[in-house]
């Protein structure tokens, strides 16, 4: 397989079987594999092995690749988020852990279950009238059940940006990515200065954040898998791609599902409605809320901005990415602004 970001590694069928047989011993037989394609990150393979086993290899970028600042140490983050899930939230559908290792000439590479399903994605870009609420729905309750999952600092783990505060944290992880923008030379539609004179004017609302929940961060559709269930609707079955977790307000994880869209302007949304019904204590969305949703906001809109040298990707090469993230980001700021 040819790498399509430069952060991905080029694989072939024979790398995938060292790979597996490092994994399982080197009597392991794979019957099948191919590439799984969605994501700009990491290399990732289905294979199938002698054994029935159908597992998922996941190829981390090699040590010199340069990375954005909280992306160190993501395939071992991702190892123990998935046993972590599986140990403190076990309702929530995540693949078994099967393997983490690393080897001199490839780097560093988990292998999971391959869970059943095809990612909301897949499904909508396949066309059909399939409503997907059902799966949306148990998206929220499973949300509800991860948030339950209380941390021991705010932010990421690892040695990447964390704090004692929510604001803390939160400051450091956009500060962090201030810091990639400049390495990388991204042009951005906000200043430091601005973005931080917002912080301090709002700083009460991250305030008020005082438990460290575990969020999955990522959960847009293309990593939120699903099937039909025996009446044939469109049901949750796994949550993947968990390698960027970290801990924080339960708010931060209702941004993705509800991508390049204000979930508060939803209230009815499966999304929102599988939450409220099961999590202990009711959802608010108050003033409060609105705000912190805005920065959430404005946090993964700069993120997906900054990241795109290190996917080869710039505004000249993406105008339409750039662009559509530029005017999300203004908006966001526009609105914090007017407070």
């Amino acid at each position: 397989m040819t790498a399509v970001s430069p952060t991905q590694q080029s694989l072939t069928s024979a790398d995938v079987a060292y790979l597996l047989g490092a994994s399982f011993g080197p009597g392991t037989g794979v019957r099948d594999a191919g590439p799984l394609t969605g994501g700009g990150y990491a290399t990732v393979w289905w294979a199938l092995l002698d054994d029935g086993r159908r597992v998922v290899l996941k190829l981390a970028p090699s040590a010199e690749t340069p990375l954005l600042r909280y992306e160190r140490g993501l395939c071992a983050a991702e190892d123990r988020y998935f046993r972590l899930v599986a140990e403190r939230a076990p309702q929530v559908p995540v693949p078994t852990v099967l393997w983490h290792g690393t080897d001199p000439a490839y780097g560093e590479w988990l292998v999971t279950e391959l869970l059943p399903g095809r990612s909301l994605f897949d499904l909508a870009e396949a066309g059909g009238a399939v409503d997907d609420g059902p799966a949306r729905y148990d998206l929220g309750v499973a949300l509800a059940a991860l948030h339950q999952v209380t941390g021991d600092r705010f932010g990421y783990d690892g040695g990447r940006a964390a704090g004692a505060t929510w604001r803390a944290a939160f400051t450091a992880m956009l500060d962090e990515l201030l810091a990639d923008a400049a390495d990388w030379d991204v042009r951005l539609p906000v200043t430091p200065q601005r973005l931080h004179e917002l912080l301090g004017r709002h700083a009460d609302v991250l305030d008020e954040v005082r438990r460290p929940a575990l969020l999955h961060f990522d959960c847009w559709d293309g990593n939120v898998l699903a099937a039909p269930d025996g009446d044939g609707r469109l049901r949750l079955c796994g949550l993947v791609d968990g390698e960027r977790f970290l801990y924080g307000d339960p708010l931060l994880d209702l941004v993705s599902p509800r991508l390049f869209q204000r979930v508060e302007d939803d209230p009815e949304h499966p999304l929102l409605r599988g939450y409220q019904a099961t999590a202990p204590r009711p959802l608010v969305l108050d003033g409060s809320a609105r705000r912190r949703l805005a920065f959430y906001r404005l946090h993964l809109y700069l993120l997906m901005t900054v990241e795109m040298p290190s996917r080869g990707m710039t505004a000249q090469s993406h105008p339409g990415r750039y662009a559509q993230l530029t005017a999300l980001l203004d908006e966001e700021v526009a609105a914090l602004a007017s407070g």
